[in-house]
């Protein structure tokens, strides 16, 4: 199972709109697909709700809700054929949980908004990642995508030199565009549209489906899978 995290501590930059389009894209493409919701509004799960019986399953965890009748690792436990793990997480993250959640990650992956107080969130999210999660920087498990941006413009510009001065891979923008709010309405993702339309928005997630699909899950991941998977096998 490959595990890739959607994570900003800031609100409002479009981990949902990520998540469910990444989960959306390889549940179409034939991949076992799990979106597991941490954030308290629900927003990944309501996209769930909305998606019809007939799209390509998503399997759904909604990590939000305690269950007090189970364990919390029986909770959060995704189905054991899962191949991608997509995990929509929520503002305003305690910097000291960010170590639970990426646990096993092989990819983290930043949006940011063009704005001089989504640049400097930014900087602090990927600080704390470096830091507290202690994510080597070396091992190239975290990227950042400039998300709702305008090319061509200042602000833009100034996003792209703080993200190249970070030494962090800088693998997509996607534009402000209405296709994304037409596609969670309808529970769907951006390449299950069969429009014109959206030919640009489906060519300019292409760098980042490529980034993710060359990671290779970290050694304690593929252990931990193993542990789990010989302990069902016993039980």
């Amino acid at each position: 199972m490959k595990k890739v995290v959607v994570l900003n501590t800031k609100g409002g930059c479009g981990k949902t709109t990520i998540t469910t389009n990444l989960a959306a894209y390889h549940a179409a493409a034939g991949y076992r697909t799990t979106l597991m919701d941490y954030d308290p509004q629900g927003s990944s799960t309501r996209w769930l709700s909305k998606r019809d019986e007939s799209r390509p399953r998503v399997n759904g965890v909604a990590a939000f809700e305690r269950n007090t009748r189970v364990t919390r690792s029986f909770q959060l436990r995704a189905p054991l054929d899962t191949e991608y793990l997509f995990v929509d997480t929520p503002a305003g993250l305690d910097p000291h949980s960010l170590t639970e959640i990426t646990r096993n990650a092989h990819a983290v992956i930043v949006p940011v908004l063009p704005s001089d107080i989504d640049i400097h969130a930014a900087s602090r999210c990927i600080a704390d990642l470096l830091l507290i999660a202690r994510i080597d920087r070396r091992e190239e498990r975290i990227a950042v995508v400039a998300n709702r941006a305008r090319k061509n413009t200042r602000v833009y510009y100034a996003l792209t030199r703080f993200l190249n001065s970070l030494e962090i891979p800088f693998v997509a923008t996607f534009r402000d565009t209405q296709n994304y709010i037409t596609c969670f309405e309808q529970g769907i993702g951006i390449h299950e549209v069969q429009d014109n339309r959206v030919l640009r928005d489906r060519k300019d997630w292409q760098p980042l489906l490529d980034w993710i699909h060359s990671r290779k899950a970290n050694p304690m991941q593929a252990a931990f899978q193993g542990t789990i998977r010989s302990s069902e096998t016993v039980s």
